[in-house]
């Protein structure tokens, strides 16, 4: 009889296994749309997850039609605001930045971040680029912890957002009328729809290869260890492959997570806020939304939303009906 052998638990796809180069993703790949013009993505905070119960909408299911319960992770999304509108035109090397026009007036927490111009003519900015040949519009947004209790932070996160759907005028007038201004979640997506997260998981640090990569422990009969490899691999060639299995970095990297289903959007944080508050977060104070299943990273850390690139699930013309969102007490659940 042959040996039962099963494959590798951990993959190579993502190697190298390095520490994220900051705490909250970037996103590099933005969908077209149709409807339009508005924002394509987001940002909020992870407060943690509880379960609900919901009427099963996925008409496959053996429970079609009947009440589940299922596990919802809960995320606050405070308003974010718009600092400045960025330009891009295509070239041969694919898009290339043109430039960008700011807003006249922005939060004193943004000096945090980086330097602000104080006497600044957004006016004359925008006449710059009359006549232009520009092929995207994006939206420079920052996030505004301070209005967030849970997190102990004051310097916000920037990042793009892309302006999608319509024509490139019609995209230039919409960032034209938020420049400066608050966006909500509302304006990027609604309950029901599908989109994409990307955050930076939990780190472990540095753990050891059968942590690591699910080596199988070697027999008592291999002298004394047995959380280890069997061999790094022939004489020659005379190094080690990268293929072999060894300790280093685990958790701490940049994962995105396809099509998870916006369940709930709500304005009263006092909706699922458990009793006693979330562990190691607290209440929820700002709008929240209710995530179907798990999201990546560790309770307070920034999750970035934005419109599915592989569009999949069930299409739903009206919103999920949850019956029931459980504020039972987590404290020692």
């Amino acid at each position: 009889m042959p040996n039962k052998r099963r494959p590798r638990k951990g993959s190579k796809a993502f190697s190298p296994r390095k520490r994220a180069q900051r705490q909250f993703p970037r996103l590099d790949a933005w969908p077209e749309i149709i409807e339009g013009p508005r924002i394509q993505g987001f940002a909020g905070y992870k407060a943690g997850m509880t379960h609900a119960f919901l009427v099963d909408y996925r008409p496959t299911s053996n429970t079609s039609g009947q009440e589940v319960q299922i596990p919802v992770t809960v995320l606050e999304v405070p308003p974010m605001k718009v600092a400045a509108v960025r330009f891009y035109e295509s070239t041969s090397y694919g898009l290339k930045t043109v430039g960008e026009v700011w807003s006249d007036a922005v939060d004193e927490t943004l000096i945090r971040l980086l330097p602000v111009p104080k006497n600044y003519d957004s006016k004359k900015a925008w006449e710059k680029f009359n006549g232009s040949d520009i092929e995207d519009v994006r939206l420079l947004a920052y996030t505004q912890p301070t209005l967030v209790k849970g997190v102990p932070k004051k310097m916000p996160e920037m990042m793009e957002l892309r302006i999608g759907g319509g024509t490139i005028a019609a995209r230039i007038d919409y960032a034209k009328s938020v420049l400066g201004k608050d966006i909500k979640i509302t304006d990027f997506t609604k309950e029901g729809l599908m989109i994409d997260i990307a955050a930076v998981t939990k780190g472990k640090g540095f753990q050891g290869v059968t942590k690591r990569w699910g080596v199988k422990l070697l027999s008592h009969k291999n002298s004394k260890h047995r959380r280890m490899v069997g061999t790094l691999g022939p004489k020659r060639p005379g190094y080690v492959r990268p293929t072999v299995p060894q300790s280093g970095q685990v958790g701490y990297h940049q994962r995105t997570e396809f099509n998870k289903r916006i369940l709930k959007i709500g304005d009263n944080g006092n909706d699922v806020t458990p009793k006693g508050g979330f562990l190691h977060y607290g209440e929820v104070t700002n709008p929240y939304v209710l995530i179907h299943g798990s999201v990546p990273g560790p309770t307070k850390r920034l999750i970035r939303l934005r419109d599915p690139v592989r569009k999949g699930g069930v299409e739903l013309k009206e919103a999920p009906n949850l019956t029931y969102v459980s504020t039972e007490s987590k404290q020692g659940a």
